[in-house]
């Protein structure tokens, strides 16, 4: 049976002025760019989308990325600097960090070790595999710091896969929701675009980001088309995050 009226539309078409509040393109700290020719790449790629500003958030995760403020300020100070040689001046970029809710993350924030987004929006992550046990009190004293707790990517966390009392606990928690872009496609799994969808029927997204880490999954993006639906779900979100982080 054909389904004329329920053409998919690319997403790509979309993110005109769109603001990125997740993504991996400075060069070198963690697992996304590795090199400035990789970070101009990316960058490249997505002002032809339209996507001219970004809110660079490389990971902070003691046992992997021990980035720290300076770590970070430096790497985007090289990008910004290799911006300028590549006359890329309409680029706008600024430097937060996802931030691994681990055994240090509190002593981060207490120390004044976190690096907030504008109007003090904090980036955090979890491992997929298991809620860390001091979960619910990094929460806390994250909102006691007076920080907004966005947590990136809920719908990738496999053990709260379709548990929506849970993630409606977290909301009511105060918790935002940032999602990935590429989790409306299979590209992390077939289980993450249902969760994706779940949670966007729900009303539990806040804010989008890419998550980029490399040109691969740009290219994923770019292809990734979504139902007329979906899209009309998607661009208030769209909207907010610019409205928000511009």
């Amino acid at each position: 049976m054909f389904h004329f009226f329920s053409k998919k539309k690319f997403l790509s078409d979309y993110l005109e002025g769109f603001i990125d509040i997740h993504n991996h393109i400075l060069p070198g700290i963690d697992d996304g760019a590795k090199t400035v020719d990789e970070s101009i790449g990316l960058i490249k790629a997505f002002s032809e989308l339209g996507v001219k500003h970004f809110i660079a958030t490389p990971h902070i995760m003691s046992n992997y990325y021990p980035n720290t403020k300076e770590t970070i300020q430096a790497a985007l100070s090289e990008l910004k600097n290799a911006l300028l040689q590549n006359g890329l001046t309409d680029i706008s970029i600024e430097a937060s960090a996802e931030h691994m809710i681990d055994d240090n993350y509190e002593f981060l924030l207490e120390s004044s070790g976190v690096m907030p987004m504008k109007k003090d929006y904090l980036l955090v992550e979890m491992s997929y595999l298991q809620p860390p046990i001091n979960f619910d009190d990094a929460i806390i004293k994250t909102a006691s710091n007076r920080f907004f707790p966005i947590l990136a990517h809920p719908e990738r966390y496999g053990f709260l896969h379709h548990r929506m009392k849970r993630y409606n606990q977290y909301k009511d928690n105060g918790i935002l929701f940032q999602m990935n872009l590429l989790s409306l496609s299979e590209y992390y799994g077939k289980e993450v675009p249902k969760v994706a969808h779940e949670l966007l029927e729900n009303g539990f997204i806040d804010f989008l980001g890419s998550d980029i880490h490399n040109m691969n999954q740009f290219n994923a993006l770019k292809k990734l088309t979504v139902s007329k639906k979906t899209l009309e779900q998607l661009l208030p979100l769209i909207n907010n995050t610019i409205e928000t982080f511009y």
